[in-house]
C-alpha cells in the first residue's frame, strides 16, 4: 500500500473571471481528502493533454467536484475527459487509479461513459435525503466497511445533502446499455415525482460517484439544510476514508520531491467566502 497518497482535485471555471480568479476549488473537497490521510494537488483547467498526462502519472487518484459549469464546453469538462480516458487506459493495463465524482462530477461521469447527456430536471436543490439502498449495496466496495448502524442511519435519516437541479433517472439509466453495463447502482432517491440514481460504482474499474455531497456534512456551514449530526459527519469520514484507501493502491509518483512540493495545494491560500458563497472557503487560481 502507498501510505503517502496524493489525489488531484479538478478546478473549474469561475463564472465571472477576474485577474488571478479564472478557476477555483471549494476548500471542503481538500479537507475531505486530507481528513482521511491524503494530500491534494489542484488540477488546473485549460492545460495541454501532455501536462495532464504528466500529472496523471504523478498522482494516485482524481476527484471531480460539484459545481455549475457546462458539462460539454467548460475547461472542467475538457480536463475531466482527459483524466477519465487516462484512468480507463491505466486500469485496463493493471495500473490501479481511482476516480471519484461528486454531484456535477457524477453527472459528468455518466456523460463520459454513455456519450450522451441523459439528465432530467428534478426538484433537488438544497435538500438532505436518506438513501434508498439497492440490493447490490451488500456486495459493494464503497459501503463494505461502513458500520451497520451508520448504514441504517443513511437509509432512514436525511444524511446526504443534495444541491442539484439535474439527475439521472432510473428509467434513463436502465434504458442505456453503456451505463447499465458499466455501473452498479448502489442507491436511488426521489424528489417525489422522479426516481433518480444517487450512488454508483463501476463493475470493473475503481470509479465511484455520488449525486449527493459527502464533503459538506463536516466542512460546510452556510446552508441550513446541510446535516451536521454525528451520523452525518461519520458519513463524510467513512466516504473519504474509502476513496483515500483506493488511492493507496496506486503507485504513481512525482519525478522528484521538489516537483511534488511545487504541485501541492499547500502553495495556495484559501479565502474565507462564507458570507457571500455556498462555500466557507475557496481556493482561486490564475
Amino acid at each position: 500500500m502507498n501510505d503517502r497518497p496524493i489525489i488531484g482535485v479538478l478546478a473549474q471555471d469561475v463564472f465571472n473571471p477576474r485577474p488571478h480568479r479564472n478557476s477555483f476549488i471549494a476548500a471542503s473537497y481538500v479537507k475531505f481528502l486530507e481528513s482521511a490521510g491524503a494530500r491534494v494537488v489542484p488540477l488546473m483547467i485549460n492545460k495541454t493533454d501532455d501536462e495532464y498526462t504528466r500529472l496523471f502519472k504523478s498522482i494516485n487518484g482524481v476527484l471531480f467536484p460539484g459545481g455549475g459549469v457546462s458539462l460539454k464546453t467548460s475547461g472542467y469538462s475538457k480536463a475531466a475527459t482527459v483524466f477519465y480516458r487516462l484512468a480507463l487506459e491505466a486500469n485496463s493495463n493493471g495500473d490501479y487509479f481511482p476516480v471519484w465524482g461528486t454531484c456535477l462530477g457524477f453527472e459528468l461521469l455518466t456523460l463520459l461513459t454513455s456519450g450522451e447527456l441523459l439528465l432530467s430536471h428534478t426538484n433537488t436543490s438544497g435538500v438532505a435525503l436518506p438513501l434508498n439502498f439497492t440490493a447490490d449495496v451488500r456486495d459493494s466496495r464503497l459501503f463494505k466497511d461502513f458500520p451497520e448502524d451508520l448504514m441504517e442511519s443513511l437509509a432512514s435519516d436525511p444524511l446526504t445533502e443534495n444541491s442539484h437541479k439535474w439527475s439521472l433517472t432510473i428509467e434513463k439509466f436502465t434504458k442505456n446499455e453503456k451505463l447499465k453495463n458499466f455501473y452498479r447502482v448502489l442507491s436511488t432517491n426521489t424528489d417525489g415525482q422522479n426516481e433518480f440514481v444517487s450512488t454508483v460504482e463501476a463493475y470493473d474499474f475503481p470509479i465511484y460517484a455520488t449525486q449527493w455531497h459527502p464533503e459538506k456534512n463536516a466542512f460546510e456551514w452556510t446552508r441550513p439544510y446541510i446535516p451536521h449530526t454525528p451520523p452525518a459527519v461519520k458519513t463524510t469520514f467513512y466516504t473519504a476514508s474509502f476513496f483515500v484507501n483506493e488511492a493507496r493502491k496506486s503507485f504513481h509518483s512525482f519525478a522528484s520531491v521538489e516537483e511534488e512540493k511545487k504541485a501541492l495545494i499547500y502553495n495556495y491560500k484559501p479565502e474565507y467566502t462564507g458570507t457571500q458563497s455556498a462555500f466557507e472557503q475557496i481556493y482561486y487560481f490564475d
